[in-house]
């Protein structure tokens, strides 16, 4: 049996791999992951992050405010990015698809138990 079930996750798998959404999400989380200027844009954010903790540790506010105000600038322009909302934007279809198969498997697992179950009690009743 879990050679069935290993087999069918496989399929499923294999098929979602396949599903236009999820190729759509994958594109797109491989370009914004690749994309120069977002990299870039990281990267300065996690600088700014790091000299607002520095300028915290050395008792120096209104560096600290300015560097924190860089950074939320920065994380502004990061999350505004075309590239950026556009893969949030696959990401919740990705993820509705994924939650829609979950759904469906769970549903057909618990009939398929109850199924078992039931089978089972009526054969307990024929033996009684």
């Amino acid at each position: 049996m879990e050679q069935t079930v290993e087999a069918a996750l496989q399929d499923l798998l294999a098929e979602l791999a396949e599903n236009p959404i999820i190729i759509a999400y994958k594109a797109i989380e491989d370009q914004a992951k690749n994309h120069p200027k977002l990299l870039e844009i990281a990267e300065a954010i996690k600088h700014e992050q790091k000299q607002a903790v520095k300028f915290a540790h050395y008792g120096k506010p209104i560096a600290e405010r300015e560097a924190i105000k860089k950074a939320d600038v920065l994380m502004k322009e990061f999350e505004e990015h075309p590239l950026v909302v556009t893969y949030r934007q696959r990401l919740i279809e990705a993820n509705d698809l994924l939650q829609y198969v979950t759904n469906l498997v769970e549903k057909e697992v618990n009939i398929q138990l109850a199924l078992k179950f039931e089978n089972a009690l009526n054969l307990q009743d024929k033996e009684n």
